[in-house]
């Protein structure tokens, strides 16, 4: 990945300030698109409620079906929109050219802002200018930190990947590992090949990428498995969410394999996995936390002309490591499915 043109983002404060700004308007009422039970988990997680203007906010992303990882972006966001007496509207597909003609679609609604992700920006470009030439403000999170300011959005949320990655290389040296496979589940997906990259950078062993096919999880194991019984001297699987860290494990087993997996991401199954021992380590970006301010954001941008970051520099939710010494911590955080 080229760093040059992208200086690395300095880690901030301003999650905090972002956060601390919101309170400044409390009061009203408010609801989040998705149907009664988004509705309830959203108010059961927001503070209070905003008596501004009702304002409608896309939230688009390049979600594959039944990744539970967005589901934590999705509560994140709808707790943020019920307490900003906004209206979001969700969607996402793995493809880009599809995620693309979302967003035009949102564009078509006349929405009051857009929040988007970037996993594979020159996709991207057209449609965010499209938004930018109808006023429509657009933040990005999660996927896309090298890009964002060149296209133009107001802010960013999320994990600088790269540095992730590196943190990542430098947790395995700690542990003594000599040979890891990284398990990319979506060729050409920046942030993916961001995290593998940073991993090499850092880790003194052998790094091998080995690129599954995400959507087929049975073809996924499979992958895992038959490379784990090619080469025995593999002692980590590194897999970059946590469906796939707990596929690996399964991997890990039937190839008779002594290898240990840590992965990237969190959920509710992952956490336990971790506290049983199964998982040696997970780095969590904070997933709801990104939903939650880049919808948090738009209504910040509308009511008082605030933006994190000053248009200059990302919101940094993470990286932060999920061991065994601190799991209990997330745990019952996980269990409600807010981590």
């Amino acid at each position: 990945m080229d760093r040059t043109r992208h200086p690395r983002p300095r880690r901030y404060t301003a999650i905090v300030a972002a956060a601390a700004a919101t309170a400044l308007f409390a009061a009203g009422c408010s609801s989040s698109a998705g149907g009664k039970k988004s509705e309830e988990a959203a108010d059961s997680a927001a503070a209070g409620k905003a008596d501004t203007p009702r304002m409608k906010v896309a939230m688009i992303t390049h979600a594959a079906p039944g990744d539970t990882f967005w589901d934590l972006i999705r509560k994140g966001a709808q707790a943020a929109a019920a307490k900003d007496n906004i209206e979001l509207v969700y969607s996402s597909d793995p493809n880009a050219a599809t995620q693309a003609n979302l967003v035009q679609n949102a564009i078509d609604q006349g929405v009051d802002g857009i929040a988007v992700t970037l996993a594979k920006p020159e996709a991207m470009k057209g449609a965010v200018a499209k938004a930018k030439r109808a006023g429509i403000p657009v933040v990005g999170l999660n996927g896309g930190i090298d890009d964002w300011k060149d296209m133009g959005l107001l802010e960013y949320f999320g994990q600088d990947e790269k540095v992730a990655g590196e943190a990542f290389g430098k947790k395995l040296n700690e542990l003594g590992a000599k040979h890891n496979i990284c398990v990319i589940h979506e060729q050409g997906h920046v942030a993916l090949e961001a995290r593998c990259a940073g991993v090499k950078k850092t880790f003194k062993g052998k790094t091998e990428n080995l690129y599954v096919n995400g959507t087929d999880m049975p073809s996924v194991k499979s992958t895992i498995t038959a490379k784990l019984k090619q080469d025995s001297s593999i002692d980590h699987v590194v897999t970059l969410g946590a469906p796939f860290a707990l596929t690996s494990v399964q991997s890990v087993s039937d190839a008779g394999s002594e290898a240990e997996v840590a992965t990237f991401d969190l959920n509710k199954d992952l956490v336990a996995a971790v506290k049983d021992g199964d998982v040696e380590f997970a780095v969590d970006q904070q997933p709801y936390l990104q939903g939650y301010l880049s919808v948090d954001a738009l209504w910040l941008y509308k009511n008082n002309g605030n933006f994190s970051g000053g248009g200059e520099e990302a919101v940094l939710t993470g990286p932060a490591f999920v061991t065994k010494d601190n799991v209990d911590t997330i745990a019952k955080y996980a269990a409600k499915g807010t981590r």
